[in-house]
């Protein structure tokens, strides 16, 4: 894909809207496409223009792969509707579910805004000025288990693994071109997805470094205990990440 257009922003919505999964998936395996929805494509465009409306570098943030009741729907990275609307003040049609993961998340962004030193700015500007947010597999999966549909992960079947890695090498490559920081990533995950980060950037050397931190949804259904602690890990983490590419 060619990003021949201004700004960082008008570059992820025209990446976004010619997202497509051409492979066969195994058995029972359903790949979710939000940017075929009008709707969502109408919301995604209003949030890359709020928020990624310059040609600034950004620090990458990478989960797994996006949720029913977040990204799946938004075509946002732990971005779910209610957050769209009621924090981003971009009103939808796509819904009113919650996602345990853009609750952990956005909570994060409002702290990393309140010990922001960009005092002319507002809301989650700070955050996205420099960051982020973005998926190793930006389209999502779900899979019928037990008489319902469950988020499934692409590492969770060696098979879906297999048959999506050259789609998630390619949509990464074409991310980084639209302008992320190679000297650092950050990965939403310690576990799977960190190894399986790591062993795709040992091969294609996207990033010089990248700096894990537990899963937002591990966090929110094991650890709300230390919900404090984490969110100061992440603050910290974030800011290190800054240090790196030298904008602190």
């Amino acid at each position: 894909m060619k990003t021949t257009i201004s700004t960082f922003g008008a570059n992820l919505a025209a990446f976004y809207e010619q997202l497509d999964l051409h492979v066969e998936l195994p058995s029972g395996i359903e790949a979710m496409n939000p940017y075929r929805n009008p709707e969502t494509m109408r919301c995604v465009r209003q949030f890359c223009e709020k928020y990624f409306n310059d040609n600034t570098k950004r620090i990458s943030i990478w989960g797994i792969n996006p949720g029913r009741f977040g990204g799946g729907v938004t075509g946002l990275s732990f971005t779910d509707p209610v957050i769209l609307r009621d924090v981003c003040g971009i009103e939808t049609h796509l819904g009113t579910h919650k996602e345990l993961s853009a609750e952990y998340v956005w909570g994060v962004v409002q702290k990393y805004q309140e010990e922001s030193k960009v005092a002319s700015k507002q809301g989650a500007e700070p955050f996205f000025q420099r960051f982020f947010l973005t998926a190793l597999c930006p389209l999502g999966f779900t899979k019928a288990q037990g008489g319902s549909v469950v988020n499934y992960n692409f590492y969770d079947d060696k098979e879906l693994h297999k048959a999506v890695l050259p789609f998630m090498v390619s949509t990464m490559q074409q991310q980084c071109a639209l302008g992320l920081h190679s000297s650092v990533a950050i990965c939403f995950g310690t576990g799977k997805l960190q190894q399986a980060f790591e062993r795709i950037n040992a091969e294609h050397h996207f990033f010089e470094r990248i700096l894990p931190l537990e899963h937002p949804r591990f966090i929110m259904q094991y650890r709300r205990k230390q919900l404090h602690s984490y969110e100061e890990k992440y603050l910290t983490t974030f800011q290190e990440a800054l240090r790196i590419v030298g904008e602190k």
